[in-house]
């Protein structure tokens, strides 16, 4: 492989792994941050599998071609399925023990929205 796209690979692979590493803080944030339970799992579904996807992204530039990268699609194959389904059951488990979505919620140190 000449050296140009060896070079091209590694910098893809590793605005990657910055990428989703960056996304994985920010829903963690999310999760310290917002206001009641609906909202964090709002934040933690969504966020962190955008994180998860693009950190196997950047893992299978850096395998290249090879049963690695087939392994990485499978395991993000399993968290794209399982991520909604397991967020609509805490929801749903959540709504179901009388869990009331906060509508008028103030995150913590913040001014309630005026929208």
């Amino acid at each position: 492989m000449p050296p140009a796209i060896a070079l091209a690979i590694d910098v893809l692979s590793w605005a990657a792994l910055l990428g989703g590493g960056a996304l994985c803080v920010i829903g963690g944030a999310g999760l310290l941050r917002l206001p009641d339970v609906y909202t964090r799992m709002h934040a933690a579904s969504l966020i962190d599998t955008g994180g998860v996807f693009l950190i196997m992204l950047g893992l299978a530039l850096q395998a290249g071609m090879s049963m690695v990268t087939v392994k990485l699609a499978i395991i993000v194959a399993f968290l794209l399925f399982t991520g909604p389904i397991t967020t609509h059951a805490l929801a749903a488990a959540a709504l179901h023990e009388g869990v009331k979505p906060n509508e008028g919620a103030t995150p913590r140190g913040g001014e309630p929205s005026k929208t």
